[in-house]
């Protein structure tokens, strides 16, 4: 079973998860359009969308960079549009963009607040929506939202109310959207991690190098999605996946290929409920 032929439209793919699913599907022969607003390299952060898109080719894929803010609704119809009349179809759309800032309330600019809504939440539920009416159209749709399991605990708000409210919007489009489209037999599910995952993001805003240095590759987020693009849609839907147990259930029991520098426990996500930490048999420290 494989990807080729299939269609991907990814938001925010330059860099980090999102790449790396790209890349991932392109090893199967998949087409691949990037939708991301990197078009100029970013003297802190790799890649822009041509960059991406390169990777892509390479890897034996066919990609269309699109320039895309997705908080402008003209500019996702167009991608969408531009990526069937490439493509002719689109199989799968991956919700990946996301902006963070783990500050309290009073810390807390509106401006920043509002971009977190306007990308996290809004983003995927304008992207989503732009994608559907081809997604009913697909033999197996899956709409993948890299968004956590909605673990209604007030730790994980208490110091960063803004940032999990937008997060945990983006899994409130999971658990609706996947009520909402059963019948048309698209599946719609999160993905996160249990551990941290080594991006830009981590490597800049959540810790640095030492947590960096405690965390996997975006590879296993990548390998976890493509199992479950492979899934049934009308059988594997409403799910909160975390990317270990997705790949334990496909067979995989040895994961230090995903962090081969890893000297200690890993270091546990944000949002990662009690008792998936209880339940794996991997050595992981939670730090948040």
């Amino acid at each position: 079973m494989s990807l080729k032929g299939k269609t991907l439209f990814i938001s925010g793919g330059s860099r980090g998860i999102g790449l790396a699913i790209a890349l991932r599907a392109a090893r199967d022969g998949a087409n691949v359009t990037i939708a991301a607003k990197t078009a100029e390299p970013h003297p802190k952060l790799p890649g822009t969308i041509y960059t991406a898109a390169e990777e892509i080719e390479q890897a034996g894929g066919k990609a269309l960079p699109v320039l895309c803010d997705i908080r402008e609704e003209a500019q996702v119809a167009e991608a969408v549009v531009r990526t069937v009349e490439r493509f002719g179809c689109i199989d799968i759309c991956v919700n990946n963009a996301s902006a963070v800032q783990l500050t309290g309330t009073l810390e807390t600019d509106m401006k920043r607040y509002d971009l977190m809504h306007q990308i996290n939440t809004r983003g995927t539920f304008l992207v989503s929506k732009m994608c559907i009416p081809h997604l009913k159209l697909a033999k197996n749709p899956h709409i993948l939202n890299l968004a956590p399991p909605l673990d209604m605990k007030a730790k994980w708000f208490k110091n960063h109310v803004a940032y999990t409210m937008a997060k945990f919007g983006m899994s409130m489009c999971t658990l609706g959207m996947s009520a909402e489209f059963a019948r048309d037999g698209i599946a719609v599910n999160s993905l996160w991690p249990i551990s941290t995952i080594d991006t830009a993001a981590v490597r800049n805003l959540l810790g640095g190098a030492a947590v960096a240095a405690m965390s996997r590759s975006p590879d296993i987020m990548a390998d976890a999605a493509h199992a479950i693009f492979l899934r049934p849609s009308r059988e594997a839907t409403g799910n909160f996946y975390i990317d270990e147990e997705v790949l334990r259930a496909e067979g995989v029991s040895d994961f230090s290929v995903y962090a081969p520098g890893a000297t200690g426990p890993l270091a546990g996500d944000f949002f990662v409920p009690d008792e998936v930490f209880a339940r794996t048999e991997s050595k992981i420290k939670t730090i948040y």
